[in-house]
């Protein structure tokens, strides 16, 4: 029995995911985050808040100010208690302004949020 084309069919399968794996990318905002022990990995979710190192604040990749924070969170979720936003912000930014960014996402009525941390 001949197996090299099998052997063809699997490399060029394997070719294939190791390429593709690489074009999945978080968006390019670029932060450090804080470590955690006890943190789970979670599938990735769409709505995402970064909080930059220089108290930048991004959701859904635009710029917006903790003022319109709410209001953007409003304008795009269709059920606020059901929706889950992540909250990523740079080991470096200030603890106020994520205190602010998590009373904001409460106050829009969003309930489930999580604050992402990589694993040491």
């Amino acid at each position: 029995m001949n197996i090299a084309p099998l052997v063809d069919v699997v490399f060029l399968l394997l070719l294939f995911f190791m390429l593709t794996s690489h074009l999945i990318q978080e968006p390019a905002i670029k932060i450090k985050l804080p470590e955690s022990k006890t943190s789970e990995a979670q599938k990735d979710q769409l709505k995402t808040i970064f909080i930059t190192e220089n108290a930048q604040i991004y959701y859904l990749e635009k710029r917006v100010d903790i003022e319109n924070l709410k209001r953007a969170i409003l304008e795009s979720t269709e059920d606020v208690t059901e929706d889950f936003l992540r909250i990523k912000a740079d080991r470096k930014a200030d603890i106020g302004l994520l205190v602010k960014v998590i009373d904001e996402v409460r106050l829009s009525g969003v309930n489930n949020f999580s604050i992402v941390t990589e694993r040491r």
